[in-house]
């Protein structure tokens, strides 16, 4: 099974260890990512030189603009917050209605399959839910916290 290849691998190379990351460096909250390597939001390994250095990346429409080099990922994350300004978490609501919702630190609405509806004209929200391996839509609503509810 899937299970048991992982365990294998694991067992091979070591538990899987999440980078240390700081989440505030000089007095700016840091953009952190999961899905990163690294831990920070458009922080790279600098693979074009010998050592160990990282690369800060921003995007300026659909272009990749350098903002430098640097010794740490750290240091990188910090030009980076410096450079698109320091991150700021989507506000959400824990609670509504009596039920406790499901927050999403990976998702820009701060809610577990709740996304943006691209497809409507406005800013609604979608809620959706899988059923095996197909998406399920749920509906369309006004707010986020309506489509997390």
């Amino acid at each position: 099974t899937a299970v048991e290849a992982a365990v294998a691998y694991a067992r091979t190379v070591g538990e899987y260890q999440p980078p240390i990351v700081a989440a505030e460096a000089e007095g700016l909250r840091l953009h952190l990512s999961s899905s990163n390597s690294t831990g920070y939001k458009n922080v790279f390994k600098d693979g074009s030189r010998s050592g160990s250095r990282f690369k800060a990346e921003h995007r300026a429409g659909e272009r990749r603009v350098s903002i430098g080099s640097f010794d740490t990922a750290v240091e990188a994350a910090v030009a980076y917050a410096r450079t698109v300004g320091e991150y700021q978490p989507p506000i959400v609501a824990a609670e509504a209605e009596g039920l406790r919702l499901h927050l999403s630190s990976s998702n820009s609405t701060g809610y577990k399959n709740v996304f943006k509806d691209g497809s409507r004209s406005g800013s609604r929200f979608k809620a959706e839910h899988r059923a095996g391996e197909r998406r399920v839509s749920i509906g369309s609503f006004d707010t986020a916290v309506e489509a997390a509810v």
